[in-house]
C-alpha cells in the first residue's frame, strides 16, 4: 500500500534515505546507517574506531615519557634564575613535573657543578690504623769500666785514635794538636790550677793525621798542674755505641786519683797511681757506652802532692776509637 501510495505521488526512496523532493539535511548531520549493515559489520567499525582511540592515546604518552626524559637529562639552570639567552629559568620545563622542591633530597647533599640526581663521588675510605704501636730502639744502657796498666814507651796516636785524639804542650802549656777530620769527641773542659808544659816525658807520641801540625814522630811533650786539688777535666761525648778511652797521664812526686763517671748516672770508677820521690807514667783505658749525647767525664786531679816544690799530675794524650 505504501508503495502503491509512493508511486502515486512520483515519490521513490533515495540511495541515502531521502525521499525525493526533501529538503537535503544540514552539513555535518551524520547519516543514517546504511540499509543492509549488518550487526557484525557494526561491531568491526566500533573496533576500528576504538583501534584508532588506542593508537592516539598511545602516541599521547609516548610524548610524555619523551618529555619527561628530556627534562631529567637537562642541565642546571644557569645562575641567578636564567637561561642562556636571557630566557627565565624553567621557562622550558615541561608543565606538570615539580621542580626542585619535589625532587628527593634524601639521594644526598647537593653538590655544585652535578647533574639532576647525579650523586656526588663518595670519598675514599681512611686507611685501616694499625693497633700495634711502632716499636722503638731499646734503650742504651750506661756501661762503666775502667782499668790502668804501665804506658808504653811509644804511643802512635793515629792508629789508637782511630776516631779522635789531642796531644798537648808541643809548642807550649796551652797548645793541643787535634786528629785531623776527627769526631771532634774529645773536649778538654779545663781544670784547676796553672798549667805548665814540659818536654822530657818518657814516653814519645807519634801520628801522621794532625792539625794544625799534620805529622810528628817522637814528642816527648806534655803538660801537668800542681799542688793538690790541681788537675784536669776531660770529657768524651757518647754516641749509644761501645767505646774505649786511653788516656795517658802521670805524676811527678804525688798522688793522682782519676775519677770516671756517665753524665746520665749509672757506674762510676775511681783510680789511683802514686810516686813519692820520682815520675810514674800509665795508659788509663777506659770502656763504656751511654746513650747518644751524654757524656763520660774524666777528672784527673793531684790527691795528694809529696813534695813542696810543685808535686802535680801530668798528661800527654787522649785516644778514642
Amino acid at each position: 500500500m505504501a508503495e502503491e501510495d509512493l508511486t502515486r505521488q512520483h515519490i521513490r526512496p533515495s540511495r541515502y534515505g531521502r525521499r525525493e523532493g526533501e529538503p537535503a539535511a544540514p552539513p555535518g548531520t551524520p547519516h543514517p546507517p546504511q540499509a543492509g549493515h549488518t550487526r557484525a559489520t557494526l561491531r568491526r567499525l566500533a573496533r576500528a574506531r576504538q583501534r584508532r582511540r588506542w593508537a592516539v592515546e598511545g602516541i599521547a604518552v609516548a610524548a610524555c615519557l619523551v618529555a619527561l626524559v628530556s627534562y631529567l637529562t637537562a642541565g642546571d639552570p644557569e645562575p641567578d634564575g636564567e637561561t642562556g639567552g636571557g630566557v627565565p629559568a624553567g621557562a622550558g620545563r615541561p608543565s606538570g613535573f615539580p621542580g626542585l622542591e619535589g625532587r628527593d633530597l634524601d639521594a644526598g647533599l647537593v653538590s655544585p657543578g652535578l647533574r639532576p640526581r647525579q650523586r656526588p663521588p663518595s670519598l675514599s675510605p681512611a686507611p685501616p690504623t694499625s693497633s700495634t704501636p711502632p716499636t722503638s730502639a731499646p734503650p742504651v744502657r750506661a756501661v762503666l769500666a775502667a782499668s790502668m796498666a804501665e804506658a808504653p814507651g811509644e804511643v802512635d796516636l793515629t792508629t789508637m785514635g782511630s776516631r779522635d785524639w789531642i796531644h798537648w804542650g808541643l809548642r807550649g802549656a796551652e797548645s793541643a794538636v787535634r786528629k785531623r777530620g776527627g769526631s771532634g769527641e774529645i773536649r778538654d773542659e779545663g781544670g784547676t790550677g796553672r798549667r805548665g808544659g814540659w818536654d822530657d816525658n818518657q814516653e814519645s807520641f807519634s801520628w801522621r793525621d794532625g792539625s794544625p801540625v799534620a805529622s810528628v814522630s817522637g814528642s816527648p811533650h806534655g803538660v801537668y798542674r800542681c799542688d793538690a786539688g790541681s788537675g784536669f777535666t776531660l770529657a768524651v761525648v757518647a754516641d749509644g755505641r761501645a767505646r774505649t778511652v786511653r788516656l795517658y797521664g802521670g805524676v811527678w812526686m804525688a798522688r793522682g786519683r782519676l775519677d770516671a763517671r756517665l753524665s746520665v748516672g749509672g757506674p762510676s770508677r775511681t783510680l789511683r797511681i802514686e810516686d813519692r820521690h820520682t815520675s810514674r807514667s800509665t795508659e788509663f783505658t777506659i770502656r763504656f757506652q751511654a746513650p747518644k749525647g751524654s757524656r763520660l767525664v774524666l777528672t784527673w786531679t793531684v790527691e795528694q802532692a809529696f813534695s813542696d816544690d810543685c808535686g802535680n799530675v801530668g798528661v800527654q794524650a787522649v785516644a778514642l776509637r
